[in-house]
């Protein structure tokens, strides 16, 4: 039964032109990654540590829990040590046992964690509690190096550094994904034709009334109690292929950089645009003013400002004035516009024309 099942899909998979599979177009409900967070020392630094007074109250109270006391008084400081945050992703399904990553970041004045050794530091989620202790070497792409007259090179940033495999799981996290009679699949954009084209996608398949959508987002389907059988059921729905539609049209402006994406089902409706570049320069030149020796009088300098405002086309020609047909397509537009010789500016001041003209079919979006 289940090779049946699976040639049915491989079937109805080819049947599908320029579509995708559902593990690539939504995540099941409930299975996430965690975010860790927590504090700890780096040890073992070529004098690149912090000078700042908490550093050394971490010390000490590191030290008190390994049976050490310092004597009242002392300050341990230490340009060798340096206090650093943690944090890591814990998976979905992570065991106690299992490693993962850990990325440490110095909260001090350190210089650089280049060669240091972070000691053992619990790793805390959101509730408290402790789910895996990290401790090794770090590993640091930046690096740092200055001179006795105040020179000084920085590549890359050497106050963050990784531990590979860094820390171990001492706690799992629950998980909805064996509880109930069915499983949520959450689109990783919500779309209402794609929800319920990937709702029939699997009642073709799995029969009807398995899979319904409830909204834009969600679509739920119906899931063996079995745990072992439901891994297997979560395999076959995963990947089915579905056929997602088209994004809305919007044009995506970054007003920071410049950037502008247009997507291909944006319209323009019948546009003429005139867009000009107004030129102001301003030129200062002096003029030194000498009185005469038999006159008494001083030497002094008289500014002289000229202003010159010049209007013209953006193109080489002149020409920058285009008309948009009915219905244009993204390619037309582009063209359009590069033969006036609009700029990144130019061609936002041009869109943002357009939108307000009610011209523009399409979201007009500034990052």
């Amino acid at each position: 039964m289940k090779q049946l099942i699976l040639t049915i899909v491989l079937l109805f998979s080819c049947q599908i032109a320029n579509a995708e599979r559902i593990k690539d177009l939504a995540s099941i409900a409930g299975v996430r990654s965690n975010q860790l967070v927590g504090y700890g020392l780096v040890v073992g630094l070529n004098k690149t540590g912090d000078k700042t007074k908490f550093t050394g109250q971490s010390l000490r109270s590191m030290l008190a829990r390994l049976g050490l006391t310092l004597p009242p008084g002392v300050d341990p400081k230490s340009k060798n040590i340096a206090a650093v945050t943690l944090h890591a992703d814990l998976p979905a399904f992570a065991k106690p046992g299992q490693k993962i990553d850990v990325t440490v970041s110095s909260i001090g004045d350190a210089k650089s964690l280049r060669g240091g050794a972070l000691i053992m530091s619990p790793l805390k989620g959101a509730d408290g509690n402790i789910y895996a202790v990290a401790q090794g070497n770090l590993v640091v792409g930046g690096l740092s190096a200055s001179g006795q007259d105040g020179s000084k090179i920085t590549v890359n940033n050497p106050s963050v550094g990784r531990i590979p495999n860094g820390a171990t799981v001492e706690r799992s996290v629950a998980s909805p994904f064996n509880k109930g009679n069915s499983l949520v699949f959450n689109l990783h954009n919500s779309d209402f034709t794609t929800a319920n084209r990937m709702a029939e996608a699997i009642n073709t398949i799995l029969g009807p009334d398995t899979a319904r959508a409830l909204d834009a987002t969600s679509i739920k389907v119906s899931a063996p109690l079995d745990p072992s059988q439901r891994v297997t059921f979560a395999s076959m729905v995963e990947n089915m292929i579905v056929a997602p539609d088209d994004a809305p049209a919007r044009v995506i402006v970054n007003s920071r950089s410049g950037t502008v994406v247009i997507n291909g089902k944006v319209r323009v409706q019948p546009t003429a645009v005139s867009h000009g570049s107004l030129t102001v320069t301003i030129s200062e030149n002096t003029q030194v003013s000498q009185a005469n020796a038999l006159a008494a009088g001083d030497t002094v300098v008289i500014p002289q400002s000229e202003v010159k405002v010049e209007e013209g086309g953006l193109g080489t020609e002149g020409n920058h004035m285009f008309v948009f047909n009915p219905g244009v397509t993204l390619d037309e537009i582009v063209k359009s516009v590069n033969k006036v010789g609009a700029g990144p500016s130019d061609l936002v001041a041009i869109l943002e024309a357009l939108k307000t003209a009610g011209a523009l079919r399409a979201e007009l979006i500034i990052i």
